[in-house]
């Protein structure tokens, strides 16, 4: 008989998802029925929350503020052990006392999505209305609805111009869409890894993950919850499919080759032979505790969605003309998720609109992920970016 290994069911129990996606271990924002998020699908939503996390402090004039945008699979646990995992925050390379986005010198701010699981009003969140998980139920959301209601939390926080929108891929996508829709809030925009707009590519790499979490018979037409399960198998190799795009073939082959995974000789089996179809696997499995299948869902769509210049007659310039954001772009040589090309096209959009941006492509085999890793080069740009913005914002004079 052929031996037959599948991606093996989450040590987190259900429950403890639920229990933080409304009750979430951060600080929270509630809005009530008189303060609606106006959706882009027509639907406005109320009552609603923002979990979100703080490092640093405020300065006098509040003019240190850095929003940190999250990716896909993120959340607002950007420099603290996450309370699920108990692993440390997904971006502790760049966040930090003496790091680029510095603890000592901005008061940072990182607010888990609308749309996501981890205590911001998503489909993982209880409808207040049926007294159940929204689930499908839940109204379709765009990256413009992510960054309308980090717009209430910012003005809950008093804080009427932050110094700087950061953020890589799916982040990356917000900071755009804050200096688009709200140019005169922001001072400067590092913009990482990321597009003006979702690629064919990309979007159907998402539908394939959406397929795999649909077809696991535990999915239940997105009622899983009521029914005690968890598509954690189709959500799994969701992961594993999606986590092959943010690494590169060079990376693969430097980290894994074709080397065997605690064996010399192959088993003749479908189990995981080899180290990179463990190391998935692992990815998988990891991802499936922490993570809501329906969120993976409706962030996979909203990220197919964006299209900035969509709105200004498909061209991308008429969306940030006379804008007087600082910009920093950066993209990775072999990152082909969102390849130097796409970050090229939107500096010269900002290059027509007579912005102030400065371009940098960093050379490295370690493909999209790479604004999450130790890259040294990509650390130093960004740092010196953040001081010169620094001082023509006078955050020095300040007291930032």
């Amino acid at each position: 008989m052929v031996n037959l290994q599948s991606i093996p069911s989450p040590a987190i129990l259900t429950e403890d998802r639920a229990h933080e996606a409304d009750h979430p271990s951060s600080l929270l924002a509630a809005f009530g029925a008189d303060q609606p998020l106006k959706l882009d699908c027509g639907i406005d939503l109320s009552p609603f929350q923002i979990a979100y996390q703080t490092y640093g402090e405020l300065n006098a004039d509040r003019s240190n503020a850095i929003l940190a945008c999250h990716a896909l699979t993120g959340d607002q646990h950007v420099f603290n052990v996450h309370p699920v995992t108990g692993k440390p925050g997904w971006w502790e390379t760049m966040v930090g006392p003496g790091r680029p986005l510095d603890t000592d010198k901005y008061f940072i701010i990182c607010s888990n999505v609308i749309g996501g699981c981890m205590g911001s009003t998503g489909p993982a969140s209880t409808n207040p209305a049926t007294g159940k998980v929204w689930g499908l139920d839940f109204p379709i959301i765009t990256i413009p609805d992510m960054v309308r209601a980090q717009t209430m939390l910012i003005d809950r926080l008093g804080i009427d111009t932050l110094f700087c929108v950061v953020g890589g891929s799916m982040g990356g996508m917000q900071a755009l869409q804050w200096t688009a829709a709200y140019p005169k809030r922001v001072f400067s925009t590092l913009a990482i890894a990321c597009s003006t707009r979702h690629s064919a590519q990309n979007i159907a790499f998402h539908e394939l993950g959406r397929q795999a979490v649909m077809a696991d018979p535990d999915w239940h037409h997105g009622r899983y919850f009521e029914q005690g399960t968890h598509p954690h198998r189709g959500l799994g190799v969701a992961r594993m499919a999606a986590h092959i795009t943010y690494l590169s073939d060079a990376a693969l082959h430097r980290k894994f080759g074709r080397r065997m995974q605690d064996r010399d000789l192959p088993t003749f089996s479908f189990d995981a032979d080899f180290q990179v179809e463990s190391y998935l696997r692992y990815q998988g499995s990891s991802f499936v505790e922490r993570f809501d299948a329906n969120s993976y869902l409706y962030l996979t769509r909203a990220m197919d969605y964006f299209d900035i210049a969509a709105d200004h007659d498909g061209v991308l310039a008429r969306a940030f003309r006379g804008i007087q954001t600082r910009f920093c772009v950066v993209s990775f040589t072999s990152d082909w998720l969102f390849p130097t090309s796409e970050s090229r096209a939107l500096v010269h959009a900002l290059n027509a609109s007579s912005a102030r941006v400065s371009f940098a492509e960093i050379e490295t085999d370690r493909g999209h992920d790479a604004f999450l890793l130790d890259v040294p080069e990509f650390f130093d740009i960004s740092r010196a970016f953040l001081e010169s913005a620094g001082k023509a914002r006078g955050l020095s004079k300040a007291g930032g």
